[in-house]
């Protein structure tokens, strides 16, 4: 027996004319969908719970990479992410290196973006990590 879906789950992007054009992120997301996943903070640890890479851009792919494998195991993709929100122990550093991290999140998120924030904070648990991701994401 199989099951059809009346209404699927939907991600819209909404970016409105009235505001800045959006870059690298989306200004508002509308989901629906039959499950809300709720993604915890993901740094750049490997499985030992260490740290991994010196440069921000590293530590961001690290930690993107296992906010995305967490995503993955609970059944979503990448386009099923509706916020992300991005702390960071050094914004200016973050902002330096835009372009690089943009091509990062491209290269493994997709150009779907989710609504997005970056916070700058003091620092974070691990006193290595630069970046730390979250998120939520609406699933089928």
């Amino acid at each position: 027996m199989t099951t059809e879906r009346v209404n699927p789950p939907t991600t819209e992007r909404v970016n409105p004319p009235e505001l800045s054009p959006p870059t690298g992120f989306s200004h508002a997301v509308v989901a629906t969908g039959s499950r809300v996943l709720f993604l915890a903070g993901q740094t750049a640890l490997d499985t030992d719970g260490k740290i991994t890479g010196s440069t921000l851009p590293e530590q961001f792919e690290k930690a993107l990479g296992n906010l995305l494998t967490a995503l993955r195991a609970a059944g979503g993709t990448p386009a099923d992410l509706a916020r992300v929100t991005v702390y960071a122990t050094d914004v200016a550093a973050y902002r330096d290196h835009s372009r690089r991290l943009g091509g990062i999140w491209k290269e493994l998120a997709g150009r779907d973006y989710p609504a997005m924030a970056v916070v700058e904070v003091v620092r974070l648990w691990d006193e290595e990590a630069m970046v730390e991701l979250d998120g939520f994401a609406v699933l089928p």
